[in-house]
């Protein structure tokens, strides 16, 4: 299976594309900025994207999801940053974001996101933002989990945003990710891998 990150604009957000091989179609997390990196990734595996899905709605984490006409998933928490700019942080910087054009397919706790053979569940980890989400790959692999910005290596999401709650952060952390097995690997929206093992030794929650 192919998971690679590519890791684009001025956060350093990490991208992920997911597929079952080369020449296949492929799954985009958090496709935040830096479409042409992304699009390149993509030909050098002869992948075609068929679905986006962003792990929360902050702007580092949506400024491409409409470059890649295929539709885009959300939790409906965070919905509303897709198209306000002033939700998703964006009008902070010089580039306000809104995404247009493509359709946009809301997700709740434990919705399953099957496409090109994958198969994803959807974890709600409300605290960074209110619709924040894990996505744990059932299919083919169950021991992978995408944090997005809810856990990162020896770290957690910051708080300090409007929306942002720290108690709901450590309650989702605990309860949603720290419930899963030691050896699952995490794939963080910000920095390097690590896994739920390395994590529960680190953070105290």
């Amino acid at each position: 299976m192919i998971i690679e990150r590519v890791t684009v604009g001025p956060v350093q957000t990490n991208c992920y594309i997911l597929a079952l091989g080369r020449d296949r179609e492929a799954i985009l997390i958090d496709p935040g900025d830096e479409e042409r990196r992304i699009k390149k990734a993509l030909r050098d595996y002869g992948l075609t994207p068929c679905c986006v899905i962003n792990t929360h709605g902050h702007f580092d984490h949506i400024g491409c999801d409409d470059k890649f006409s295929v539709p885009v998933y959300i939790h409906s928490e965070d919905a509303r940053m897709l198209k306000d700019a002033g939700s998703n942080f964006s009008n902070l910087f010089s580039n306000p974001v809104s995404v247009t054009g493509v359709e946009i397919k809301l997700v709740q706790d434990k919705d399953l996101i099957s496409h090109a053979g994958m198969v994803l569940e959807v974890l709600h980890t409300p605290g960074h933002s209110p619709g924040g989400i894990a996505l744990l790959l059932k299919k083919p692999d169950k021991k992978v989990l995408f944090t997005g910005d809810t856990l990162f290596f020896h770290g957690v999401g910051r708080t300090d945003f409007p929306g942002s709650d720290e108690s709901l952060l450590f309650k989702s952390i605990r309860e949603k990710l720290f419930s899963l097995s030691d050896d699952v690997t995490i794939y963080p929206g910000h920095g390097p891998s690590s896994t739920i093992g390395v994590e529960k030794k680190s953070i105290a929650v």
